[in-house]
């Protein structure tokens, strides 16, 4: 099995402090998470590369068996010390093991004594998992689907969710700027697992609620504003509406109809490119009378009469 240099895919020193390993795979989770980039193969693997590093990092004891073991911690494996393998010939075995030069071991689980702290019942259960030493499977994963309005995308949203098994109820905090059709991970809230076995996980995906006035476009809101015809013609204000009240843009006279203002930061928060929010599209749309007073109708009929 190919060597992974876990220091390196966090981007830490070998010395790095328990925090700082904590904020190194935050960061890092965070940027390559599948929720931030549905359907990217290679982000997801790297997410899962990611988690692998810190779930050895960010345990003292797997840290000290790794540190220990330096570049060939997994060298017992090329002689078929695989789990479930047996010691290959039943004899005693040398193995270069990095940081302790070349050992001599009359078996796998005496390689397990020397570096782990036992056999069965210690390191290796440690290693492998106990449950899975055991043959116990772990639960399944449960998937659901929860709706979110724009204004849920805004700020963030909590929700609790109820799963089959005898009510139980989880809380699930979904982050702002999610997208339409991704999914949200709880890690270990799926089923229950035989024996010691470990949960599944459980997977929301999320629905956008229909909104009469927002068209979401990426990290960007889109709508319709109407002015009347004489803000149009002479220039004026308008009032736009945003998801946390309204804005007020000038209008320059002569606007025409189907033209559109850029609000600055008033879409939804992105969740990649450095944070910050998207902007509001507001497209001006030229409201024409309907009905019209006997003046009016002369004020019309004149400007027509001037060519206008």
């Amino acid at each position: 099995m190919e060597y992974k240099d876990y220091y390196k895919i966090l981007g830490v020193a070998k010395t790095a402090s328990e925090k700082e390993i904590k904020a190194a795979y935050r960061k890092l989770a965070r940027k390559h998470h599948p929720d931030v980039n549905p359907g990217n193969r290679e982000a997801e693997a790297r997410f899962k590369e990611i988690n692998e590093a810190n779930e050895v990092l960010s345990d003292p004891e797997k840290r000290k068996r790794y540190d220990e073991l330096g570049a060939h911690w997994q060298d017992y494996a090329a002689g078929g010390g695989r789990a479930g393998q047996g010691w290959p010939g039943g004899g005693r075995v040398r193995v270069n093991v990095g940081g302790f030069g070349e050992q001599e071991f009359s078996g796998f689980s005496d390689f397990f004594q020397t570096f782990f702290g036992g056999g069965r019942g210690g390191g290796f259960e440690d290693l492998f998992g106990g449950a899975a030493a055991r043959g116990e499977a772990p639960g399944a994963d449960l998937e659901g689907e929860v709706e979110l309005s724009l204004l849920d995308v805004l700020r963030g949203a909590k929700r609790t969710i109820q799963t089959d098994e005898g009510g139980r109820r989880v809380e699930v905090k979904i982050p702002a700027g999610i997208k339409e059709g991704a999914r949200v991970r709880v890690a270990r809230e799926g089923g229950r697992g035989q024996g010691k076995a470990p949960r599944g996980d459980l997977y929301l995906r999320v629905k956008l609620q229909p909104n009469p006035q927002f068209e979401r476009r990426g990290d960007d809101l889109a709508t319709t504003v109407t002015i009347p015809l004489t803000t149009a013609v002479l220039g004026g204000e308008a009032k736009v509406p945003t998801l946390e009240g309204s804005k007020e843009i000038k209008v320059p006279a002569g606007t025409p109809t189907g033209r559109t203002f850029r609000l600055r930061g008033e879409g939804l928060p992105r969740l990649e490119s450095g944070g910050g929010r998207g902007d509001l599209l507001a497209t001006l749309q030229v409201r024409v009378p309907e009905k019209l007073t006997s003046r009016e109708r002369e004020l019309y009929e004149e400007l027509r009469g001037s060519g206008h």
